[in-house]
């Protein structure tokens, strides 16, 4: 039951982007065609989740017995930079294509506060293993899900007839608002 309690409540009722306000420039910036959002989406839930299992081994074998944790936000800075570099040599290899979409964007997930938070999150809920990856997962699901349904909301708005002055960013930052408006009402669930 706990971990149920932590998928629904990472996914909706806290979801990262929507609610805590992290990995917002991701958010924006790759939200305005559904296929870049599916792929970051993809990107960031396999970083998180192996940026969340590898920061905390390195937490809980390294820096606690060594009495080290005040290194820890350095430590899973270097960790994260390095899981984006593989990742990004790995899509570069397997998808051109979405290598070229993503552009610019996927090296921003090495600056993503959204999977350093995560991974200073589990270590300040006490969370065991199982439980940091299940939270990570989740966490990365619930991010996807808000950039794709600002993807979908974005490329229906390509059509609308929108005042100039409401055109690109105004608009998006009014829908991200509307969505972080709607995920607020997931907040009596759990």
């Amino acid at each position: 039951m706990e971990y149920v309690i932590i998928i629904i409540s990472a996914i909706f009722v806290s979801n990262v982007v929507l609610t805590q306000f992290l990995g917002i420039c991701p958010f924006l910036g790759v939200s305005q065609k559904m296929s870049t959002a599916i792929g970051m989406s993809a990107a960031v839930i396999f970083v998180l989740t192996l940026a969340t299992l590898v920061t905390y081994i390195v937490y809980y074998a390294l820096l606690a017995p060594l009495h080290l944790q005040y290194l820890q936000t350095i430590a899973f800075i270097l960790i994260i930079a390095s899981l984006v570099q593989m990742v990004e040599i790995i899509i570069k290899k397997i998808s051109q294509s979405l290598y070229q979409a993503l552009g610019i964007y996927l090296p921003l997930i090495t600056t993503n506060c959204a999977v350093l938070g995560v991974a200073l999150l589990v270590i300040i809920k006490n969370y065991n293993l199982g439980e940091s990856l299940v939270y990570a997962v989740s966490i990365g699901i619930g991010f996807g899900l808000a950039l794709i349904i600002m993807a979908g909301l974005r490329e229906r708005l390509e059509f609308s007839n929108l005042p100039k002055a409401f055109q690109g960013t105004p608009i998006a930052l009014i829908l991200a608002g509307i969505l972080s408006l709607a995920f607020m009402g997931f907040t009596g669930i759990i």
